[in-house]
């Protein structure tokens, strides 16, 4: 069995003159980070790994949330404005020996990669996390494999 967890970065600023990929976190994205982490740290959800997008405002979420975890974090390109074949391609190259993974990307690929192995139809808000387990013993059969939705959190209701 095996878990994957997606995160939509926090809410992010948009300053003039910064390309999307460099906008930074707002102050909001940054508090909701620090509960969410915690949140999810308090209620035992274990993750082995965190794979983030490499923009800023993805990748700072992800090191707002190892500041509770503490794992080994990746960058994965695949992962920055990604389709739903985008986040199976990064599934297939994960290590076997890796239980559970976080993802933190991006709207509209994450919502859509959500709802294409869930039939909980939901939008992610910024901050966002839902858990799924993967009913696998290694990440190369997650195509055939049945899939649950386990939590879907909103920064706004824990």
């Amino acid at each position: 069995m095996k878990k994957l967890i997606l995160v939509r970065h926090a809410k992010s600023d948009w300053p003039e003159e910064t390309e999307d990929f460099d906008r930074p976190l707002a102050d909001k994205g940054l508090k909701d980070a620090m509960n969410m982490s915690r949140f999810m740290k308090n209620n035992n959800i274990t993750i082995d790994r965190f794979v983030s997008s490499p923009a800023v405002r993805a990748l700072n979420t992800c090191k707002i949330f190892n500041q509770a975890y503490q794992l080994t974090v990746s960058t994965e390109d695949k992962l920055y404005n990604p389709s739903e074949k985008n986040f199976e391609s990064v599934i297939y190259d994960l290590d076997d020996s890796v239980s559970s993974v976080a993802f933190f990307s991006h709207n509209n690929g994450i919502s859509n990669f959500a709802n294409s192995i869930s039939e909980d139809i939901f939008h992610f808000p910024t901050c966002g996390v839902a858990g799924f387990e993967i009913d696998c013993n290694s990440w190369s059969e997650f195509d055939g494999a049945k899939k649950k939705l386990l939590f879907f959190y909103e920064p706004e209701k824990i």
